[in-house]
């Protein structure tokens, strides 16, 4: 299947998904709908249109170590908005799991072709998760989760169908590719997105978004198991590395690092009527 019908499908089948929970439907306010279509975009159909594209291009180790970046490019976007640096041990968090994501990949960093444009596609995808995440915190805080993930999934369906389905239907399946798809759609779309958003809402984008230093030894683990990959020892100290930053980032939002994971639109309006 092409690119597009990947995104396609992984955000139909996630939509679809949360369809099926009745607190997923419950109105929101139509004053919401604006920001999340934004969110819409810059967390599904932008990002999950750049990935297919860049794994063209992209070896899968530094395609792991360019998505550990998620929790950075998060930590900046916040700070830019609530003009407040995080507190010490969300910057040191952030070090050590950017430093363990380059250990993993280091090894194996020349395998397959990788080109400037993939490296490009990957890192624009990143910088949209950082937008998108702190935007997603506000909304998940007044409306839900559930409700907030299943019409920014819906809005992305319909961005992403005028290419997408015309790859689905110049696609040749297999039941390989059909549930490999499928299971990306129900858990790693649907599913991931809204226990990823429920906890921007807790505990702050930046925190949430340190679950991005998770994705590198689970592939790596899913690698050696599954597809029986060699995996060297600078990647498995590096996979240990990316969890203990995650570790130390981990925790209920406090002070300051909770306000600067907060974007409140409204926030700007209030203080012109203060003043």
């Amino acid at each position: 299947m092409g690119p597009s019908g990947v995104s396609f499908v992984r955000l139909f089948v996630g939509a679809a998904t949360l369809g099926f929970f009745r607190v997923a439907r419950k109105p929101v306010a139509r004053s919401a709908w604006p920001a999340i279509a934004l969110v819409g975009v810059l967390w599904f159909a932008f990002p999950l249109s750049m990935f297919p594209f860049a794994e063209q291009r992209v070896s899968s180790a530094l395609t792991g170590m360019l998505n550990a970046a998620v929790p950075l490019f998060t930590a900046i976007v916040a700070t830019l908005i609530a003009g407040r640096v995080p507190e010490r041990r969300v910057i040191a968090g952030l070090a050590i799991g950017l430093m363990g994501a380059g250990l993993m990949a280091r090894p194996t960093i020349h395998q397959g072709h990788s080109s400037v444009v993939g490296v490009w596609l990957i890192l624009a995808a990143v910088v949209s998760y950082g937008f998108a995440l702190n935007l997603a915190r506000p909304l998940q805080q007044q409306h839900g989760a559930l409700p907030v993930v299943l019409r920014a999934q819906t809005v992305a369906v319909m961005l992403t169908a005028p290419l997408g389905v015309r790859d689905v239907l110049a696609a040749h399946w297999t039941p390989a590719s059909f549930f490999s798809l499928l299971m990306l759609g129900v858990f790693g779309t649907g599913i991931a997105f809204v226990l990823l958003a429920t906890a921007a809402g807790r505990v702050g984008a930046t925190r949430a978004s340190s679950a991005a230093f998770l994705i590198p030894p689970v592939a790596l683990l899913l690698g050696v198991l599954v597809r029986g990959e060699y995996v060297a020892m600078l990647s498995i100290i590096g996979s240990a590395v990316c969890v203990a930053g995650a570790w130390l980032m981990r925790g209920l939002k406090t002070g300051s690092e909770g306000q600067a994971n907060s974007f409140r639109p409204s926030a700007l309006v209030d203080q012109k009527c203060e003043s």
